[in-house]
């Protein structure tokens, strides 16, 4: 049966206002492949970059659109977006855009430099424990609380009245230099080691300058960037964006942003070594023991059982030390130790994934409540997909 005349209209009109929400225009030339992880849209079809021939500022203006309404200086955001993904020479699409969206939305709601809860009482808990492991009384270090910080209000004053991670910073930088006991308690131990709208590691950041140029100038310290909306939107995009991905599903890289670069692929390593050797190995993603920043030389669990089964494997200590080693490099994945495991796992069954999600229970003073990386990737992925749904799903 055919539909009146005026069904047909209001269908019609229904239908160009549904279409006009996609940010690709009807007709538009679609840009460069997107990685694997992003590649797939909900229809089935395969997702691509917008066109390189956009103007800048209709890319800009793709981006406003896919941020939250409830954002404060829409455009000032998309603005530094834009730089990062331009400098760091990420795909301009909604796909890429909304991974780095939902981040920021999950971490700060888009506030520039986050409020923390309860900051004075962490903070505070902290200054008890420092004095108490090197040893110097709390009645000197609430003395020299009470006096005037360069700002001219006194320690007390800035502690009881901090809010955010930015604020801390710089208190601990004037407590290092000024105090008395300063560089005793606080020297080269900040206790803020991520900041700003991203929550990016300062320590990222500082290996990701000396690799790469930062597109702005730098006032005073390079860690004073990551508490800035600029800083901390480049340093959060680098670390999310800026290196190739083994995984068919985002979820994945979400939770390698909360627990470190390809720890969900080491984690599915963990699971077909454990299988091959029968020992239960924790999946966190970690398959070296770490001090201080660096592979420890005591074996971790990993590696002790990767040794227990070297014949098996046709690998030395030294070569499979050699292959774990490559842990944070996409390398890994491609190395004999990565191969030869998962050859063996699927000798008797089918085959194994090559992703799985890290088991690692949230811990910060920060973290109130029982959190885990899983909770956070699934809760971003919730995120990635309604700014697909701001963007028209493509």
């Amino acid at each position: 049966m055919r539909l009146p005349n005026r069904h047909l209209l209001l269908t019609v009109a229904l239908f160009a206002t549904l279409t006009s929400c996609s940010l690709f225009e009807e007709g538009e030339e679609e840009g460069g492949r997107l990685p694997p992880d992003m590649a797939r849209r909900a229809d089935g079809r395969t997702a691509a970059a917008w066109p390189t021939s956009l103007p800048e500022a209709e890319v800009k203006r793709r981006i406003v659109r896919l941020i939250p309404g409830y954002a404060r200086d829409r455009q000032g955001w998309a603005d530094d977006l834009h730089t990062a993904f331009r400098t760091l020479e990420v795909p301009h699409a909604t796909q890429t855009y909304c991974a780095a969206i939902a981040i920021i939305e999950q971490e700060s709601s888009f506030q520039a430099d986050p409020t923390v809860p309860g900051l004075p009482n962490i903070v505070r808990r902290e200054l008890e424990s420092r004095a108490d492991r090197y040893g110097v009384p709390m009645l000197i270090v609430n003395a020299a609380l009470g006096k005037a910080s360069p700002d001219g209000k006194s320690y007390n004053e800035r502690i009881d009245s901090l809010k955010t991670e930015k604020q801390l910073n710089a208190l601990f930088e004037d407590m290092t230099g000024e105090l008395p006991f300063g560089r005793q308690l606080f020297a080269d131990q900040n206790p803020v080691h991520t900041g700003g709208p991203m929550q990016v590691s300062i320590d990222f950041a500082a290996q990701h300058a000396r690799q790469r140029d930062y597109p702005y100038p730098i006032a005073k310290k390079l860690r004073h960037e990551v508490f800035t909306r600029r800083g901390g939107v480049y340093f959060g995009s680098a670390i999310l964006l800026d290196y190739e991905v083994p995984y068919d599903a985002i979820t994945y890289r979400f939770a390698d942003f909360n627990a470190g670069r390809y720890s969900s692929r080491n984690a599915a390593f963990q699971l077909a070594l454990g299988k091959l050797t029968g020992q239960p190995l924790a999946p966190d993603g970690d398959l070296l023991r770490y001090e201080n920043g660096q592979p420890a030389t005591v074996p971790s669990s990993v590696e002790e059982a990767a040794i227990g089964i070297a014949k098996r494997l046709d690998m030395s200590r030294p070569q499979i030390r050699r292959d774990l080693l490559l842990e944070k490099t996409m390398a890994f994945g491609k190395s004999p130790l990565f191969n030869r495991v998962f050859e063996l796992a699927e000798q008797s069954g089918r085959p194994l994934p090559r992703q799985a999600m890290p088991q690692i229970d949230l811990k910060s003073p920060k973290i109130s409540r029982k959190l885990t990386t899983e909770w956070f990737a699934r809760r971003v992925e919730g995120r990635y997909r309604s700014c697909l749904g701001r963007g028209g799903g493509r």
